[in-house]
């Protein structure tokens, strides 16, 4: 009797994101230097910032503000006092060789989101909570630029800008919660929403405004213990990040199974260009950076009063404005995340139901045919002339029947681009549908009269040219026909 081959191990990964989220002041952190971003290199510089002797920091009290909103909306505790601390790391952008950050006492802990895997197939929603262990604050670093070969010289340079030194940062460091790419990169677009809807951050990647660095590593399952723990950066969008975690899965999952190579504790880097990560540097431990508490700053002290008054400014976030979607306006999963994606779309989609115009209608118009036009003309929904008022005007004429859906995508690039009164247009131009039985089916007859040969066609057995003659006869009613109508009295006439 042959022995049963071994069952194959299954493994599974355990995933963790640290997001760096500069904060939208107008000031740095600790200096009353501008934190504006794109200006000339090395303009946003000051003696705090690159550490003169004798220079205090102080605290901008707005980040503050900031970092606590942002931990309120991630379900955070507040710590009542909390302090600042010294990362002590030496490295060309990093002007004072050390930085300000939070270590055992950070601003916010013990805290949690939900997100949302939708498939679009099926409409099927898996909602899953992600913990989140911290949120500090701390000061950026600069930016190094390495911009090539001095032949001269014979040896590369890099060059450094010091404008992002002391720009103000919320790290957000989440539990070993995720297991799979597509819910990293969902947890990830999820803190960027609600970074946008609290108005503190714009979350660009593309700018560095929002990065993300994965911790990931591998285990059979059913296992408790971790495995070796490896670091992933240089993702500048969700889809990177999701692909970076697929490629390091299938990485290590086969250096472990071959026992090939040993999966040792490091940062590695996401190439774009090959899709692959590479070895970068061997990783830090906390007892590396020699952290102390910033003799130079007090300790921070949240007051009750202060605590309540900064909830109370909260906006309702993107999880509830979905679950609201879902519960009270009966929209799809699918939907409700379109809609709320954005908080200038969500409002603009609110003021228009506001209206009393139907919720699913109003909705298909700003997912479909309004993004399409943001999109391509790259413009924001605020640029529009359209009005969400003018929106729910047009969506009420067509839900009466005064006008039909095709005479809306006729006015709607005009009302785009120019504004105005859906209903004074319509009236302006004679635009209102034709719902007279006798008058369509005079407009049906010309149709019928002038093509014998379709017609005979139709009555041989060819009943797709129906389709046909409703063209013509929306063509000949300038559209104004209402189509339900037209369908109804044309097949009574054309099997007559």
């Amino acid at each position: 009797m042959t022995a049963a081959a071994p069952a194959k191990t299954e493994y599974e990964a355990v995933i963790g994101l640290e997001i760096h989220c500069q904060l939208s002041t107008n000031t740095k952190i600790f200096t009353p230097s501008s934190a504006e971003f794109g200006a000339d290199p090395n303009t946003h510089i000051d003696p705090i910032t690159v550490g003169m002797p004798g220079v205090l920091p102080v605290l901008n009290e707005k980040v503050l503000e900031y970092a606590v909103k942002t931990g309120l909306a991630l379900n955070c505790q507040i710590a009542p006092y909390s302090k600042f601390d010294r990362k002590q790391y030496f490295y060309p952008d990093l002007p004072k060789n050390y930085q300000i950050s939070q270590y055992d006492l950070p601003i916010a802990e013990h805290g949690w989101i939900e997100i949302e895997l939708v498939d679009k197939k099926s409409g099927n929603v898996e909602r899953k909570k992600i913990g989140i262990t911290r949120l500090h604050m701390e000061e950026d670093a600069g930016k190094l630029v390495h911009a090539g070969s001095d032949r001269l010289a014979g040896s590369t340079y890099s060059l450094v800008d010091y404008n992002r030194a002391g720009v103000p940062l919320v790290e957000i460091v989440s539990e070993p919660d995720l297991r799979t790419g597509k819910e990293a990169a969902e947890y990830a677009q999820e803190v960027r929403r609600i970074v946008r809807y609290l108005g503190v951050g714009d979350g660009n990647m593309q700018e560095g405004s929002l990065r993300c660095d994965v911790n990931i590593s591998i285990r059979p399952k059913g296992q408790e213990a971790f495995g070796t723990k490896v670091e992933i950066k240089n993702m500048n969008s969700f889809s990177a990040i999701q692909k970076a975690i697929d490629y390091e899965i299938e990485r290590q999952t086969e250096a472990v199974e071959s026992g090939d190579e040993e999966i040792v504790q490091e940062t590695r880097l996401w190439d774009e260009s090959t899709q692959v990560t590479k070895s970068m540097r061997s990783k830090e431990g906390s007892s590396d950076y020699r952290y102390f508490p910033e003799p130079d700053l007090p300790p921070i002290e949240v007051s009750k009063k202060q605590l309540e008054t900064w909830k109370a400014a909260l906006p309702e976030l993107p999880a509830d404005k979905r679950h609201r979607y879902e519960t009270d306006l009966g929209l799809s999963a699918y939907d409700t995340r379109v809609l709320t994606d954005d908080s200038s779309i969500a409002n603009y989609f609110e003021r228009t139901i506001a209206t009393g115009a139907d919720a699913k209608v109003s909705a298909n118009w700003v997912m479909g045919d309004i993004a399409g036009y943001l999109n391509a003309e790259k413009l924001s929904i605020g640029d529009i002339g359209l009005t969400p008022e003018g929106l729910g005007e047009m969506v009420t004429l067509i839900s009466s029947g005064t006008i039909s859906n095709k005479i809306g995508k006729d006015l709607l690039p005009t009302l785009l681009k120019e504004g105005g009164s859906p209903k004074a247009i319509v009236e302006e131009k004679g635009l209102v549908q034709i719902s007279d039985p006798a008058a369509i089916e005079a407009i049906i007859d010309e149709v019928m009269a002038d093509n014998p040969d379709e017609l005979a066609k139709y009555r041989a057995g060819k009943k797709k040219l129906q389709g046909f003659f409703v063209g013509q006869v929306m063509k000949r009613s300038g559209g104004r026909a209402d189509p339900k109508l037209t369908n109804q009295l044309l097949g009574k006439k054309l099997n007559g």
